[in-house]
């Protein structure tokens, strides 16, 4: 499983840096609809990382399918994350709530 990292030239520079291959430069919201639905369709790719202020700007239905997705997981770092906790996206990825006593 791969790493896919959408967003500004500027957002995706570290992890460029940091070895991950599959980085994709967004600077417009059509790019960035369009660079999504390409990591949605690769099946290679289990995780994708986005900027949270970025999940605020694709449409509504896409943002809906990306909050769901168990395939690729979806990690919004920063802002509000699409509402959901770091625990609660574990949780729906992993499938079993880890913090639980």
């Amino acid at each position: 499983m791969e790493i896919a990292i959408v967003g500004t030239g500027e957002f995706i520079l570290g992890f460029r840096l940091a070895g991950v291959r599959k980085t994709y430069a967004a600077e417009t919201d059509e790019r960035l609809v369009e660079h999504i639905n390409q990591v949605l369709q690769d099946r290679d790719v289990g995780i994708l990382v986005l900027k949270g202020s970025d999940m605020e700007r694709i449409p509504l239905r896409l943002r809906t399918t990306l909050e769901n997705s168990v395939k690729p997981t979806v990690i919004a770092i920063g802002g509000e994350e699409g509402g959901l906790s770091m625990r609660e996206r574990i949780k729906r990825s992993v499938g079993v709530d880890l913090w639980k006593q």
